[in-house]
């Protein structure tokens, strides 16, 4: 097996759904990190790791992600000093921070978008450069601005010390696919940290879920919907079609919830408390609700940088809310189906404000839960394809408009075979976990013996997932991470 797994372009990275990354590089760090008690040696030994982690993907992007944490400490540096002068020259750091960032980032991910876009409108051949898209730039970008925004509006203190803020950027468990961490949720820990039994035990508890959640579920199913929606120009049947967005849908939830859980159980194993990022987004019964549930951190960014600044509810909200969804869609792909895939949601969110919540809160919740879904589905089948044309042809196959039967036989044989995988997905994406963790809790007040036995049972339900995992990873070529591409 590969020590590296998703293809970025020609750069491979590391993942933590690795064995290597699993049962060497983690235990490394570890052994390291707390063979020193003082934090300073803590932060070099987790800055040495986390560049490391880095270089996997290609060595030259680590220069880049220093190159990108000195511009805005420089930045904070120069806003914290204007602001202590009462000078309004402190908007200048900010505007050299959006435009450094934003530069790089366009250059890197859109320029080649852009220029396509100029010569199919224009009739010209102007020459269309292609870059190799340096892993984690969208989500260490986004952190670099919410900081210096943070520190302009007084909501952060400038940190002094290059080390730490170079900690903050480059910190391995978030790095190159989020959560988006703010500076404001670690700034207290990246100088003062506590080694916890507590913390390490629920640490490694989320680790294992998300690592399960990635390689058992994710993994699975995504081999399946792509299995199913790999085709050309041919026609695709209805059930081939909504099995795999349906299949697709899993995936990315499990894909990225699983790696955000990872992220988070790594987190604690250091120290660090990060936010949510996923709260269940299936049992929405709205877009707006669902969206308050899936990539957490990166709606609360719109929300707080773009939305927000721009008027927010106050005026102009249906300019304001497209304006943000167009940006949304736009940050996960140098690609029309991804504009189209934000536009979507922000249409439906846009009609929710104005009027469809209101009808939707006068229905039985079912009718909410059934809407989601299907707008989720739309949204899925938007996301999926690049190619518009086979957009169209998926479309048309969900519909019955393909002009072949509804069904065949490699549809209902590959759902056949994963049956189990399905119906866990199912069910795990519904608050089960929560449930049973809350009810176990309840039972240390009213029975210590039964309080004992269901942490045994805990216990070893994650020694299994831990080790269905690993034996899926030895034998499993199919292990893409899929927000790499974004």
């Amino acid at each position: 097996m590969d020590i590296c797994d998703k293809k970025y372009g020609e750069v491979l990275a590391l993942v933590f759904s690795d064995l290597l990354f699993i049962y060497m590089f983690l235990p490394l760090c570890l052994a390291l990190y707390y063979f020193f008690s003082d934090t300073a040696y803590r932060n070099s030994v987790l800055i040495i790791f986390s560049l490391a982690f880095y270089s996997f993907g290609e060595p030259v992007w680590v220069l880049l992600l220093i190159g990108s944490a000195l511009v805005d400490y420089l930045n904070g540096l120069f806003i914290a000093r204007c602001r202590r002068r009462r000078s309004r020259a402190a908007v200048l750091g900010v505007i050299m921070s959006l435009v450094i960032n934003l530069g790089v980032l366009i250059l890197f991910k859109y320029s080649g978008f852009i220029m396509e876009n100029i010569n199919l409108a224009t009739g010209l051949s102007l020459p269309v450069k292609h870059f190799t898209l340096p892993i984690g730039i969208s989500f260490y970008t986004f952190q670099t601005i919410s900081y210096t925004v943070d520190v302009y509006c007084g909501r952060a203190r400038v940190q002094r010390n290059f080390f730490d803020f170079l900690l903050y950027v480059s910190l391995f468990f978030q790095l190159v696919a989020g959560p988006i961490v703010r500076y404001t949720t670690v700034a207290s820990e990246i100088s003062r940290r506590r080694f916890s039994v507590f913390d390490m035990s629920r640490g490694v508890e989320r680790f294992i879920l998300g690592l399960g959640k990635k390689v058992i579920i994710a993994n699975s199913l995504g081999s399946i919907a792509d299995e199913l929606l790999t085709f050309e120009t041919a026609p695709v049947s209805t059930a081939a079609a909504w099995a795999g967005i349906i299949m697709f849908s899993f995936q990315i939830y499990y894909d990225f919830s699983g790696y955000s859980d990872m992220a988070i159980g790594l987190g604690l194993m250091f120290g660090f408390h990060f936010e949510e990022n996923f709260n269940y987004p299936y049992i929405s019964k709205s877009a707006s609700e669902f969206w308050r549930r899936w990539h957490i951190s990166l709606g609360s960014f719109f929300r707080d940088y773009v939305y927000i600044p721009m008027g927010g509810n106050r005026r102009h909200q249906v300019v304001n809310l497209a304006v943000v969804w167009f940006l949304t869609g736009l940050w996960h792909g140098a690609s029309w189906n991804y504009i189209f895939w934000g536009l979507f949601w922000g249409f439906l969110v846009a009609i929710e404000k104005l009027f469809l919540r209101k009808v939707l809160d006068k229905l039985p919740s079912l009718f909410g839960r059934i809407y989601l879904l299907a707008a989720a589905a739309a949204g899925w089948t938007m996301f999926y394809f690049e190619d518009l044309g086979k957009l169209k042809q998926c479309f048309l196959g969900m519909f019955g408009k393909s002009g072949i039967p509804l069904s065949d036989e490699i549809t209902m044989s590959l759902l056949k075979g994963s049956c189990f995988v399905i119906i866990a997905a199912a069910v795990f994406s519904c608050p089960v976990c929560r449930i049973l963790s809350e009810k176990t809790e309840a039972l240390a007040s009213k029975s210590v013996f039964a309080y004992t036995w269901a942490k045994i049972a805990e216990n070893i339900v994650l020694v299994g997932i831990l080790a269905v995992s690993s034996i899926l990873l030895v034998k499993q070529s199919y292990n893409p991470f899929l927000y790499f591409r974004y």
